[in-house]
């Protein structure tokens, strides 16, 4: 049986992109059988300025809308990272056997720590062996990645082949790269050339699970394009980024392919065409948002489940700890 890894930070609202890119594939993974551990990665998160007022609540709103999206809890392992002690323990032992400077080469931190990195966090430049800690503590067979995240799963992989061969043995599962075909790579509405993103500058960037109809089909209407009706084929797109990223998100929310929807809406404008996938994008996600909001309310029972998901999270987690703290040669009781 696979088992799958997969966790978001809770920073900012999630937007239609982590829906159409993941969690809508998380989803049919859970479906489709798999032991599915799906986290709300809160340590992650305070690797960068953060108001700890609100990470609790923007914890919880993140496990709303995987709820709402679609991950049933009673399937899934649903859980926040920092109420596993085991990924912070794990990430320590890791550590010890992590190079410098293979983290240093690591696109994220060379990104976000710019020039002044002589003021970057520990965290930040750690952050990918925390990453390989929360994937080898489940020995999860696969990860779904994006381009983005491929650089630290090869990490992962390369952190769990030296403890297996430092310490003879075969304990730490090589986690295998997770391609989801269904997944969508959706972009910004206001630039086709950059991925829709929680952090943009400008809101109109981006539908975030939390906006409400009228939001959904203002930032549709003002969504970038060209002045050139839709093609009948995916082949005429090219060079059109912002034609290409509003066909790639009505495909996607329909479940047809592009070829259909631009057979559809051949020689059509973006008058035409903006109205019908706003409507499209209503349909698909207020229940989602509908769903969330009822849960936001409910606090407690967000809690309850969180809690209930961090007890089946752990019992797979501390075994595997306790293991690794063996082959150290770590004191037992």
């Amino acid at each position: 049986m696979k088992r799958i890894l997969s966790c978001m930070q809770p920073t900012s609202h999630l937007h239609l992109g982590n829906y159409l890119g993941a969690l809508k594939n998380w989803v049919k993974l859970q479906d489709e059988g798999a032991e599915c551990f799906y986290g709300v990665v809160d340590l992650h998160a305070i690797t960068a300025s953060y108001d700890p007022e609100q990470l609790k609540d923007a914890t919880r709103e993140i496990a709303a809308a995987y709820i709402a999206g679609g991950v049933n809890p009673y399937n899934s392992a649903l859980f926040v990272q920092s109420a596993v002690p085991g990924h912070s323990q794990m990430m320590w032992l890791l550590a010890t056997m992590s190079q410098m400077g293979k983290l240093e080469r690591m696109t994220q931190y060379k990104d976000k720590a710019g020039k002044d990195k002589e003021r970057a966090g520990l965290g930040l430049f750690a952050y990918p062996v925390l990453m390989a800690a929360d994937i080898l503590l489940y020995k999860a067979t696969h990860v779904p990645v994006g381009e983005d995240q491929k650089q630290h799963l090869e990490l992962a992989r390369e952190i769990a082949a030296t403890f297996n061969t430092r310490h003879k043995v075969d304990h730490f599962v090589q986690p295998e790269p997770y391609i989801m075909g269904g997944a969508t790579r959706v972009m910004s509405l206001r630039d086709g050339s950059q991925k829709m993103s929680k952090s943009a500058e400008s809101d109109l960037s981006r539908i975030n699970l939390t906006d409400d109809a009228d939001t959904i089909a203002k930032k549709i209407k003002k969504a970038k394009t060209d002045p050139e009706p839709l093609p009948d084929n995916v082949k005429d797109l090219e060079g059109r980024p912002e034609a290409l990223n509003l066909v790639t998100i009505y495909a996607s929310l329909a479940d047809k392919s592009r070829e259909k929807v631009l057979k559809q809406f051949a020689g059509k404008s973006f008058s035409d065409f903006k109205p019908a996938l706003s409507e499209l994008a209503v349909s698909k996600l207020a229940p989602i948002t509908s769903r969330m909001n009822e849960l936001m309310n409910d606090k407690a029972e967000i809690d309850r489940i969180l809690a209930k998901g961090a007890e089946r999270a752990n019992a797979v987690a501390a075994p595997v700890l306790q293991e690794t703290m063996d082959i150290m040669g770590f004191w037992k009781k």
